[in-house]
C-alpha cells in the first residue's frame, strides 16, 4: 500500500508543502495517495540550488559518487517490494513486470557505480607541424553542470534511473520533473538520495506543471535537458537556447521475420507478443509493425493470433496478469479509435476485443492501410500490425517507411541478411535475433528522425553529462 502523502524533494530535502497533486491506482481509478505539487517559486528556487551546488558536485571525488550510488543499490534492494507495489498501483504495471523494472533500477544504479570512477581522458599528440614540437596535449572530461530531467509515465523508476544515476556519477546537479501521473516512483527514489550522502542542494525532485516546467527548458543556469516523452519534445528544443538537449521521443517499432527466421517458430511468437503487448503496448520501443515472409506468414499469423487471445487481462496485482490498465481512458479510447478506423479501411481483425474503461484487449490487425495512423503514429497501447512480404530488401524498405527510427527488430539465420539491415535500416539500434523491445541498461539508447537525439545507457548519457577539458603544456618536450 502507498502512504497517504508523499512529499517533493527540494535542494535534498523533503518538503511537505501540500497534498495538491491526485495519484490514482490506474485499475480501481480511485486515489491513491496524494502527493506535494509544486509551483513556478519553487522550481526557480530548486534551478538556483542546482546551480549553486555546481562547484560541491564537480568536487565530489569520483570513489564518493561510486559510493552514494552503492548505498542507492543496497536501499533499492531492501525496498525492492515496496518499489513493485508502488509501480503496480501508479502506473497500473502488473506486478510481475514492476518488479522486472526494479530490477532494471537497481542495474541501472549500479552500472553508474562502476562509471563513477571510470571517467576518464587521452593524451593528444601535437606534434604535427614544426611549431608544435615540444608541446603535450591531454584532457580530461569535467561535470557540464546543472540538469533538468523529463521523464513520462511508463517506466517512472527505469526511465528516472537512466537520468538521475549518470548525473550522480558525472557530478551533475539535477531538478527532476516526474510524470505527474507517475510521480511516487521517483519520490521514493528521492527519499533514498536524501539519504545517501550527496552534497548538499544537488538534486531536486518536483512534480509540477507542464507551464512550470517550462522554467527548466529556458533557464540559462541549465547546461543540460534531457526529455523522454512525446514529440513535445521538438518544441522544447526550440526553447532550451544555448543549453545542450537530450531527446527519446518515442517511434512505431518494427520486426522482420525473415524466412529462416534463424529460430523455432514458437520462440519467435512468444518473443513478438512480449514485445507488442509488454506494459500494454507502453513502451517507446513496442513491436507495432510485424512483416513477415510469405514462406512463414500462415503459421505465423495463426500461432500468433492464437497467442495473443490467450493474454489474461485484469487487475494488475494479480500474478497471472499479462494485460493491465492503459494510464487512463483517453489513452485507450484514442487506441480503440484508430483500430476502429484501420478496420473500417479495410484491415482484419486476427484478435482483440471491446474496450472496457482503460482496459483494453490485446489486438492484432492484418494488412493495416500505409496511411492509416494506426500504422505511421506511435500506437502506444497493446495492438500490432502484421502484413507479409516476399523480398528481404523490400521488407527493410518498409521498415524505414516511418517518420520514427528508435530500434528495429530482425528474426534471420542469414548472417548477410543481419548485417544487411544493420547496414540499411534507419534506426538507433537493430536487434537481430529478438524483438525492438530488447533493452539492457549499458548499451547505448536513442534513436533517429521523429525518435530523437542523444543516446542513453549510462556511459553514453555520462558523456553527454560531461564535457571535455583541455591542458596544453609548452616545452614538455
Amino acid at each position: 500500500m502507498l502512504r497517504k502523502s508523499y512529499p517533493y524533494y527540494l535542494a535534498g530535502k523533503p518538503v511537505a508543502a501540500n497534498a495538491d497533486l491526485e495519484v490514482l491506482d490506474k485499475y480501481t481509478g480511485e486515489c491513491a495517495t496524494r502527493v506535494a505539487f509544486a509551483d513556478a517559486a519553487t522550481v526557480r528556487r530548486a534551478i538556483a540550488a542546482a546551480h549553486d551546488a555546481r562547484p560541491a558536485m564537480a568536487a565530489f571525488p569520483p570513489d564518493a559518487r561510486r559510493d552514494v550510488l552503492e548505498r542507492c543499490v543496497a536501499a533499492f534492494r531492501e525496498r525492492s517490494e515496496e518499489l513493485a507495489q508502488a509501480l503496480c498501483i501508479e502506473a497500473g504495471k502488473p506486478i510481475r513486470d514492476a518488479r522486472g523494472e526494479v530490477a532494471r533500477l537497481v542495474d541501472t544504479f549500479r552500472i553508474a557505480a562502476g562509471e563513477a570512477t571510470r571517467i576518464g581522458g587521452e593524451v593528444l599528440n601535437l606534434e604535427i607541424a614544426p611549431r608544435a614540437r615540444g608541446y603535450r596535449g591531454m584532457t580530461r572530461r569535467v561535470p557540464i553542470g546543472a540538469c533538468a530531467f523529463i521523464t513520462p509515465f511508463n517506466f517512472p523508476l527505469n526511465l528516472v534511473a537512466h537520468k538521475v544515476a549518470p548525473a550522480i556519477a558525472a557530478g551533475c546537479p539535477f531538478v527532476l520533473k516526474p510524470a505527474p501521473r507517475t510521480p511516487v516512483g521517483a519520490l521514493i527514489i528521492g527519499e533514498v538520495l536524501a539519504q545517501a550522502g550527496l552534497p548538499e542542494g544537488a538534486f531536486s525532485i518536483l512534480p509540477c506543471s507542464n507551464e512550470d516546467a517550462g522554467l527548466l527548458v529556458e533557464d540559462e543556469r541549465i547546461a543540460l535537458l534531457s526529455f523522454t516523452g512525446s514529440p513535445l519534445g521538438w518544441e522544447l528544443k526550440a526553447r532550451a537556447g544555448r543549453k545542450k538537449v537530450t531527446l527519446e521521443l518515442g517511434g512505431n517499432a518494427a520486426c522482420v521475420v525473415d524466412a529462416d527466421p534463424g529460430a523455432p517458430l514458437a520462440h519467435v511468437i512468444e518473443r513478438l507478443v512480449f514485445g507488442a503487448y509488454y506494459q500494454s503496448g507502453q513502451s517507446c520501443i513496442s513491436v507495432q509493425r510485424i512483416y513477415a515472409h510469405a514462406a512463414v506468414y500462415d503459421a505465423l499469423r495463426d500461432g500468433l493470433a492464437a497467442a495473443v487471445a490467450a493474454l489474461r487481462m485484469g487487475d494488475p496485482r494479480d500474478e497471472r496478469v499479462f494485460i493491465g490498465p492503459m494510464i487512463d481512458e483517453a489513452a485507450a479510447q484514442r487506441v480503440e479509435a484508430w483500430i476502429a478506423d484501420a478496420l473500417a479501411r479495410g484491415a482484419r481483425r486476427l484478435a482483440g476485443g471491446p474496450r472496457q474503461r482503460q482496459m483494453l484487449p490485446a489486438a492484432l490487425l492484418e494488412d493495416v492501410p500505409h496511411d492509416c495512423d494506426l500504422y505511421r503514429q506511435e500506437a502506444f497501447g497493446p495492438v500490432a500490425c502484421l502484413e507479409r512480404f516476399e523480398d528481404f530488401d523490400e521488407a527493410l524498405a518498409r521498415v524505414n517507411d516511418s517518420d520514427f527510427g528508435l530500434q528495429a527488430g530482425v528474426f534471420t539465420g542469414s548472417l548477410a541478411h543481419a548485417f544487411r539491415a544493420w547496414d540499411r535500416l534507419e534506426v538507433g539500434g537493430v536487434i537481430v535475433g529478438d524483438v525492438p523491445s530488447f533493452r539492457v541498461d549499458n548499451m547505448p539508447y536513442g534513436g533517429v528522425k521523429r525518435s530523437g537525439l542523444g543516446r542513453e545507457g549510462v556511459r553514453y548519457a555520462i558523456e553527454d553529462m560531461t564535457e571535455p577539458r583541455l591542458l596544453v603544456l609548452a616545452g614538455a618536450g
